[in-house]
């Protein structure tokens, strides 16, 4: 009887020590999914300040088209505009998520539609863990935001006429002749923003 409680404590103890590594093992993948998960959220935040801040742009530039430019309504179709504010946008948002952006925001399309990609690293590593090299890792993810024009209007419209939009539903009236800025709807109404990855 004792021989057999002498055999059964090296069991014991090398049942434990599994069950103790398999623990440890479990919570450093759980640190690496956290640190997944907030690189991710970091990139989302990123690309969606970059389209937001080009969607700002879009706006100054219809704003400053109409009444003065014959092709005023291609502003309406999410043409970008050519700046680098987008990427400013996005790297701040980055930081604010203790993340760093990895190069630039890069205009893309999607579903037809433009936008930003942008890829970030955290700041933060996953941590000390049983298994080799954590402490040294940096999360890493990318996201895409695109900017979507809401508002139709007459493909035979005369740009130099007044011009009805039809933005989900709500209707948006343009004279190009006695136009003025604050004319114009909220960005909102005539672009949305989303995630598209």
């Amino acid at each position: 009887m004792a021989d057999d409680r002498g055999q059964t404590l090296p069991l014991y103890i090398w049942l434990t020590g599994i069950l103790l590594f398999a623990a440890f093992a479990f919570f450093a993948f759980a640190q690496a999914a956290s640190a997944r998960n907030g690189a991710q959220s970091a990139a989302d935040a990123a690309a969606l300040a970059a389209a937001q801040d080009a969607r700002d742009q879009l706006i100054d530039r219809l704003e400053a088209a109409v009444g003065q430019e014959d092709d005023w309504l291609s502003w309406l179709g999410g043409r970008l505009p050519a700046d680098d504010g987008a990427t400013a946008a996005a790297q701040q948002l980055a930081a604010e998520n203790d993340s760093a952006l990895e190069g630039e925001a890069q205009p893309v399309t999607r579903g037809g539609y433009p936008g930003f990609q942008v890829a970030v690293q955290t700041n933060y590593t996953v941590g000390d863990s049983v298994i080799p090299g954590t402490e040294g890792m940096h999360a890493k993810a990318h996201a895409i935001a695109v900017i979507e024009p809401r508002c139709d209007f007459d493909a035979k419209a005369d740009p130099k006429k007044p011009v009805k939009l039809n933005c989900d539903g709500q209707t948006v009236d343009i004279d190009p002749e006695k136009f003025k800025p604050v004319d114009l709807p909220d960005a909102s109404v005539l672009f949305s923003v989303h995630l598209a990855e």
